[in-house]
């Protein structure tokens, strides 16, 4: 799935061998617009948003890939309802993947370490680390299955193609294949930064009991995600400079984990969608603008 500035473009090929896209136009509510303009408020808006339209994105992709060309999936409610149900979804997801990866750290860490460790500082490297290990154990679990592994190099293919794009070569598949994997706007990098960020933050607050500690995490979840996001925008914004540029080398090395080496089939369909988002932005901007319309004749 790639992001342009007026649209959201999808591409799946599906089991007869055609690439198909979907195509979702951004519509920018006024009040939402403002809020994601008010640091560390936007950054739990942008999180939600984006998890509610990744979740539409991969719905197309499950409902098409069986279809036949003619065939259209069965809609036994209405659109409206299906794309609510589906962000829904993706929210719930996103908020039930929060509070577990929140709560369980705190929790382990106060049963297991509480009654060695009294220095809050060290009380909350320890909860870091476990949340550490159990990140990356689900991940490296999630990338052992079949399915995810296929996502995670669809996910390779999308860096592919930006890296290509932002390095001016042509999106060709031999110049995007000799591109890395690796990118720094990657939200492989939010998901680090949240577990730094919260090891931080977490030592300016003490605690009498574990359900004290959890309660306190969960409701720092909102702060946590809103300092996250201006750092991620900080050190996005760093990336061109030395030294201050490996302020975002944890977000790539996790991308070791949610990336994969795809093939030039896989690189095709994430040119596709690239490109197709570039000509729906394209478009929109020329409406906006009619000056700067090419007429003949």
């Amino acid at each position: 799935m790639f992001g342009g500035r007026q649209s959201q473009v999808t591409a799946i090929r599906r089991k007869n061998g055609e690439i198909e896209t979907f195509e979702y136009k951004r519509q920018e509510r006024p009040g939402l617009a403002v809020v994601k303009k008010i640091p560390l408020l936007r950054g739990m808006v942008a999180l939600v948003t984006s998890s509610a339209s990744g979740a539409r994105h991969l719905q197309f992709a499950t409902d098409r890939y069986d279809l036949e060309p003619d065939e259209e999936p069965e809609e036994n409610i209405s659109r409206l309802q299906m794309v609510l149900g589906v962000a829904a979804v993706g929210v719930l997801s996103l908020t039930l993947g929060k509070v577990i990866f929140t709560a369980l750290p705190a929790f382990l860490a106060s049963i297991l370490f509480d009654g060695l460790v009294t220095n809050l500082v060290l009380q909350n490297l320890i909860e870091g680390g476990i949340k550490t290990i159990l990140l990356l154990g689900y991940l490296f679990a999630l990338s052992q299955t079949p399915l995810v592994k296929r996502v995670f190099q669809y996910h390779g293919a999308e860096h592919k193609v930006i890296n290509a794009y932002e390095s001016g070569v042509d999106l060709t598949i031999d110049n995007v294949q000799k591109q890395s994997t690796f990118h720094y706007r990657c939200g492989s990098s939010f998901i680090i930064l949240t577990v730094i960020v919260g090891v931080i933050l977490y030592s300016f607050f003490s605690y009498d009991n574990v359900w004290d500690r959890i309660l306190t995490r969960l409701l720092l979840i909102p702060v946590v995600v809103g300092l996250s996001y201006e750092l991620l925008r900080i050190t996005n914004a760093l990336r061109d400079i030395p030294v201050l540029n490996y302020l975002g080398y944890p977000g790539l090395w996790l991308q070791k984990l949610t990336t994969r080496q795809p093939d030039d089939d896989q690189v095709e369909v994430a040119i596709t969608a690239f490109q197709r988002m570039q000509e729906l932005d394209t478009v929109a901007s020329d409406t906006k603008n009619p000056s700067s319309l090419v007429h003949s004749g």
